[in-house]
């Protein structure tokens, strides 16, 4: 079985690369020329568009930005579209649009291709070492024909109907990334009051206030660095689709509203490419409180595979 993958960031690359060990052939695309080289050394072949992807693959796999981005790949000029899809499967794990995903797929299937969507959580360390959350959706024959590639790169959820993995994935976000905002706000009020860091983390670890954000993303805000893996252009880019999805649904989402003014703020003030947990930093910042912690905090991109790790 051969394998495509389109889009390459951070977190593609290391799908990517995991599908290389499990011993598929792979050819690559990305709008980056290094990204793409990157993997060529590694044992991928090149291809110069999406449709020339899909022509010699089995199942192609594609993450990019956003919605713009991947109705590019499929409809565009150089897209499945304008080349043979039938009896190709299509893996999509780009954070988009359901509405516009389901269309998509529409489009997808009426040409004989085999649309699945599998948008992933977690993060980098994750993504490298192969454990992401999978959320699946599809018809049956459809996922089970893929579950072998897959399983490479995550852990399957399946979520039902093709159209709802987009769905769990945003509402996933939506959880995260509040979170993600109202932390800091904990964390400086809990300094100013005299809990030094450390120890608040300690004790709030095991308790009603845990989640990943507080097991994973508070070293980020200890270490100074934020988490510059997920950019917080990507941040604001998932909060436009939640709020979408909020408003398609009626959905009362105060909270949400709140939290992305934040991530709005965190942006003018300290750019685009700044990491996540930057909407943190706000608030450090307008207290005049510093939340960094010495200590070995290993930068989650980082992290070894497995594979690498024992040799």
């Amino acid at each position: 079985m051969t394998i495509g993958f389109i889009g390459l960031g951070n977190m593609g690359a290391a799908a990517a690369r995991n599908l290389l060990r499990g011993g598929y052939a792979l050819t690559v695309y990305d709008i980056n020329p290094a990204a793409v080289a990157a993997l060529v050394k590694e044992g991928a072949h090149a291809a110069d568009s999406p449709v020339a992807v899909m022509a010699v693959s089995d199942i192609t796999f594609t993450m990019v930005f956003g919605p713009t981005e991947i109705e590019d790949v499929v409809r565009g000029q150089h897209g499945f579209l304008s080349g043979p899809c039938s009896g190709k499967a299509w893996v999509d794990m780009t954070t988009s649009s359901p509405s516009l995903m389901r269309a998509l797929a529409i489009d997808f299937a009426a040409k004989g291709g085999i649309p699945v969507d599998s948008p992933v959580t977690g993060s980098i360390d994750s993504a490298i070492r192969g454990d992401m959350i999978l959320f699946v959706g599809g018809e049956d024959a459809a996922i089970e024909r893929v579950r072998p590639a897959l399983e490479k790169v995550g852990e399957i959820r399946r979520v039902g109907a093709y159209g709802n993995g987009y769905v769990a994935k945003l509402v996933n976000n939506q959880l995260w990334l509040v979170h993600a905002a109202a932390i800091g706000e904990a964390m400086v009020a809990a300094k100013t009051a005299g809990l030094e860091p450390a120890i608040w983390w300690a004790a709030m670890k095991g308790g009603a206030a845990e989640s990943f954000v507080m097991q994973h993303d508070v070293p980020s805000i200890f270490a100074g660095h934020y988490d510059p893996s997920f950019r917080l252009e990507l941040c604001l880019k998932d909060l436009g689709l939640i709020a979408q999805l909020l408003a398609e649904t009626g959905t009362r989402h105060e909270l949400t509203q709140a939290t992305h003014a934040r991530f709005t703020e965190a942006q003018n003030r300290y750019g685009k490419s700044a990491g996540e947990m930057t909407v943190c930093k706000i608030i450090e910042d307008d207290a005049g409180i510093d939340l960094r912690v010495p200590g070995d905090w290993t930068p989650p991109w980082e992290v070894k595979h497995p594979a690498e790790a024992a040799g």
